[in-house]
């Protein structure tokens, strides 16, 4: 599984490095900021950190202005650390857009826990397996197995199986779908569609049933448990 990259931002080096050994531990790329500016600066330029542990009291900009700036951008999972436990400091926190409020000091295994669940919750940490109706997708490893026997999928067939299992029970148009599997830059025909749709059917046995026709709309990923 690719490492999730975590943005700790604080002004103490020491307390930086505390928090990096503890997640590092945990199998996290940490990457820091000891500023709100050099941690807004960062995120732009990064793309892909999965949460952000911030300090409030900071110089430059504090952690209130970087949470407000981040949100205009994303909703990456904040977890805010600060040395005020007040109940006034949380609300504020929460308000902007806070996902979770750890007051120092704190127990590093705490705060590992706490990461850990608000990745879970978000998905992030857990997007590397999908398992419907004995079907199990490896993300990762790009392996689909049907009651545990590998079926092999082209690159978009497997895509187009994920993106259906990620939907499950939402009817997804055509347009819809072409839009998030072949993506925004795709100008062909939507029958691309209906012609993959067909193939991963077929490959998929009698779990093609899966995939229900929506007539003149597109498809929808159903599975009676």
């Amino acid at each position: 599984m690719e490492q999730l990259k975590i943005l700790v931002v604080d002004d103490e080096a020491r307390m930086r490095k505390l928090v990096k050994d503890f997640l590092t531990v945990k199998g996290f790329r940490v990457i820091e900021a000891a500023d709100g500016e050099e941690a807004v600066n960062l995120f732009l330029e990064q793309k892909d950190i999965a949460l952000i542990l911030l300090d409030v009291m900071m110089p430059k900009m504090d952690g209130w202005e970087v949470v407000k700036t981040i949100r205009k951008l994303s909703q990456v999972p904040i977890i805010m650390l600060t040395a005020r436990g007040e109940e006034r400091d949380e609300l504020q926190g929460f308000d902007l857009g806070v996902d979770e409020y750890i007051s120092k000091p704190f127990s590093p295994k705490i705060l590992v826990a706490r990461v850990e669940a608000i990745l879970r919750r978000s998905n992030a940490a857990s997007s590397d397996m999908l398992e419907i109706g004995g079907i199990q997708v490896n993300r990762a490893a790009h392996i689909v197995t049907i009651d545990g026997k590998p079926i092999d999928l082209s690159y978009k067939e497997f895509e187009l199986l994920t993106y259906f299992m990620e939907n499950r029970g939402l009817a997804l148009s055509r347009e819809k779908i072409l839009n998030n599997v072949w993506n925004y830059d795709y100008f062909g025909d939507a029958r691309t569609i209906d012609t993959h749709v067909k193939k991963l059917r077929s490959k998929m046995g009698a779990k093609g049933d899966y995939i229900k026709t929506i007539w003149g709309m597109g498809y929808k990923f159903e599975v009676e448990e």
